[in-house]
């Protein structure tokens, strides 16, 4: 018995710290591809990748046609455009930004949705929790440093993407999640197709594109067609987000979330090296105390939430697809 779950355990670790890869790998490609192509049709052609991924090697296993069906399709629609809210202010941070800082800020998001249970939920919060925010947020200050010179404006789009996560998941611990990890995952990709396919339509001819403004370009660019070269990072970027999302999902399901959910914290140190191996960016003392504060309100969230038996609010990385 104890054999069985020390398996467990390490296949559900070995799942999470596989799909921290994944997402972090896409973070990687999508930053590159910052430069040449809009945002919403690097995100469509991921979307359609994914999907294709999904009907082929997700879907045949996790119940066929029956997978596709649910009973809450306004709360899927709903969950699906903060995904693609958090998506968006996110990416468009990491196209001007360092890739570890847009990933550290990021991971505020379980110390949000602290907040906001308080708020929304009516939840009781202990000093020891509020001390984790109070200690998360002063590392984002470490990071952002405003009033000063290293202070840019940008920085504040990966704080909106955390609270469009912080949403999602309020909303789905008020109205409780019913549906299965694969009816999850693919009403998800299906709003990232509506959603990039509109904004093609309507912003695809790149006329609001002044060019005066990194993060704006990359959402507001022309669309055109990929060159031949860049055919397998859209891959890339399009098998990794489909099985990131499969492998936190299988993680969860198999182990408890404060198991899993420390592993998550894989991705803030991958983010940091892909960042100094690809981008030859590396974090500054001021960001690395930001860092190490954020990791530590996070990782002690992780840990009250176990103890006190609370609903897990550190499920960073399950809707960065």
């Amino acid at each position: 018995m104890q054999a069985n779950s020390a398996r467990t355990n390490l296949i559900g670790a070995l799942c999470a710290i596989g799909a921290m890869f994944c997402f972090s790998l896409n973070d990687v490609v999508i930053k590159l591809l910052s430069e040449a192509y809009p945002l919403h049709q690097v995100v469509l052609i991921r979307t359609l990748i994914g999907l294709g991924v999904f009907f082929v090697l997700i879907m045949p296993f996790s119940g066929g046609l029956s997978c596709l069906r649910t009973k809450r399709l306004k709360m899927q629609v709903l969950r699906g455009f903060c995904v693609v809210l958090a998506n968006t202010f996110f990416f468009m941070g990491l196209a001007a930004m360092p890739i570890a800082d847009a990933v550290a800020i990021f991971f505020i998001s379980p110390l949000v949705i602290t907040v906001f249970s308080v708020v929304f939920l009516g939840e009781t919060v202990g000093p020891r929790r509020w001390s984790a925010v109070a200690l998360g947020l002063i590392g984002v200050m470490f990071i952002v440093r405003p009033g000063t010179s290293a202070f840019q404006l940008v920085s504040l789009l990966p704080m909106l993407a955390a609270v469009c996560y912080a949403t999602l998941n309020v909303l789905t611990r008020r109205l409780g999640v019913t549906e299965s990890a694969a009816t999850l995952t693919f009403y998800i990709q299906v709003t990232f197709l509506c959603v990039s396919a509109a904004v093609g339509l309507v912003l695809g001819d790149g006329r609001f594109d002044t060019g005066s403004n990194v993060s704006l370009t990359f959402l507001l660019r022309e669309w055109h067609s990929p060159a031949v070269d860049d055919y397998w990072l859209l891959a890339v970027i399009g098998v990794a987000s489909a099985f990131g999302g499969l492998l936190i999902s299988q993680a969860y399901k198999q182990n408890e979330a404060g198991f899993v959910a420390p592993f998550e914290y894989v991705a803030m140190l991958m983010a940091v090296f892909w960042g100094a191996v690809i981008f030859a960016q590396w974090p500054d003392g001021f960001t690395w105390i930001g860092i190490a504060l954020i990791l530590g309100s996070g990782l002690f969230t992780v840990w009250r939430d176990t103890v006190t038996g609370a609903a897990p609010s550190a499920r960073v990385a399950k809707y960065r697809q």
